[in-house]
């Protein structure tokens, strides 16, 4: 059977949208007819967005901070697991904190992670990154 042409009469009868959409039966649904509601995903569909997304946020942070390729790992999958939670532009905000990771302080940008309302609404998560901005 030659795949791409049943992928090609599947996109055109069943569309291809990139963003979540509601279907016909009201069913929540992405790409060609994904019934999100039904049949979900799989761990391995799952896995691969995540590390899309990841490598996405990655150059996004090397993207728009000089000062990004220079810190440990631990710190940067604190920066990045920031932004991946809350977006670039959110993570824009957080003047304070970046000044403090660009100036190489890091006990203070831990400090001001902690004095944020997001700090607040995802509590252990901004504990533990703001140990890994700390600790290295």
């Amino acid at each position: 059977m030659d795949i791409q042409k049943l992928k090609n009469i599947l996109i055109r009868h069943e569309g291809l949208r990139l963003k979540l959409y509601v279907d016909t039966m009201n069913k929540q649904t992405i790409g060609v007819g994904r019934n999100l509601d039904d049949v979900g995903i799989t761990f391995e569909e799952a896995e691969y967005l995540l590390e899309n997304d990841i490598g996405r946020t990655q150059a996004a942070c090397r993207d728009n901070f000089d000062w990004f390729e220079n810190l440990t790992d631990n710190r940067k999958m604190a920066v990045i697991d920031m932004v991946f939670n809350m977006g670039l532009g959110k993570f824009f905000e957080f003047k304070k904190t970046i000044a403090y990771i660009e100036q190489g302080d890091f006990n203070a940008a831990s400090e001001e992670m902690l004095n944020s309302a997001w700090s607040v609404q995802v509590g252990a998560r901004a504990k533990e990154l703001s140990e890994m901005m700390r600790n290295e």
